[in-house]
């Protein structure tokens, strides 16, 4: 166990061993009733350092760091999405966290946990990373392999930021898109984290094809599920998920910022997005 000290309060860095004898670390800040959170793709857990700290005015915190990430072992062969699962409930059985938080990828891994398990009582995703008819492109997926295995990992994350943008940023021509990259990194230089987490994002993506359509299984949810989007991520695929998602949950409500993206939880105003969390979970 690691103990360090930060803007955002005094952390401890512990591991649990995963079902398949992986060591996966998670991040505890808080105390009370235990949340475990998951971040979503190219993202690692002191990315929801302002995040945990909010709702850690009230709960036990914690932050999970995924396969392939920190001080968590890699995502190893045969990876998929059951891997992940048994990530969260190792860590469920070691916190008794009663309470789940899910961005994006993060968000599809929650949604699958809570099927057919009463561990969770209580689910807030946002933006969970669920494909519906196709909505979560694919087609990038060819050339930022090639580009990855060619070590033109920028190039790569280039290809993705454009297919997986907003449509007011889609068509913004490769060679600006590299520019701005270069300019985020030097103002945000954490960020470059992301250029070593692209291998994992690949893998990542292959299983939200995969599950493509399957969000007719979340009718499987008991828990209360709260979902929360934001008004500026102009996107099909979260449009998508508020259309369907609530109609197949059995208990399900749903939340948006207006003036917030997809990085809200993460980035944009993480406080604001906890204090509506902290206020879904302590009714």
């Amino acid at each position: 166990m690691t103990k360090t000290n930060s803007r955002y309060g005094k952390r401890e860095s512990r591991t649990v061993i995963s079902k398949d004898g992986t060591i996966v670390s998670f991040l505890s800040v808080g105390k009370g009733n235990g949340v475990i959170v998951l971040p979503g793709v190219l993202s690692m857990a002191s990315d929801y350092a302002a995040f945990a700290s909010a709702l850690a005015d009230n709960f036990a915190v914690y932050t999970l760091e995924r396969r392939g990430r920190g001080r968590s072992g890699p995502q190893g062969d045969g990876y998929g999405i059951q891997k992940e699962i048994d990530d969260v409930l190792a860590l469920q059985r070691e916190t008794g966290a009663s309470f789940l938080v899910g961005h994006s990828y993060g968000g599809l891994v929650a949604l699958e946990v809570a099927r057919n398990n009463s561990a969770f009582t209580k689910i807030a995703v946002y933006e969970p990373g669920v494909s519906i008819d196709g909505s979560m492109p694919v087609y990038w997926m060819q050339g930022y392999e090639k580009k990855l295995a060619e070590n033109r990992n920028l190039d790569a994350l280039v290809e993705f930021t454009l297919a997986d943008a907003p449509a007011r940023l889609a068509k913004i021509p490769a060679w600006l898109m590299k520019l701005m990259l270069r300019l985020f990194f030097v103002r945000y230089p954490d960020s470059k984290q992301m250029l070593g987490l692209l291998q994992q994002n690949l893998c990542e993506w292959r299983e939200i094809a995969r599950l493509d359509g399957h969000y007719i299984d979340y009718r499987e949810i008991s828990a209360a599920v709260l979902l929360l989007y934001g008004g500026r991520s102009d996107s099909r695929a979260v449009d998508l998920v508020i259309e369907r998602l609530p109609a197949v949950i059995p208990s399900c409500e749903t939340m948006v910022f207006p003036k917030l993206d997809h990085f809200g939880i993460e980035r944009t105003a993480p406080r604001e997005v906890a204090k509506v969390i902290g206020d879904f979970f302590s009714r």
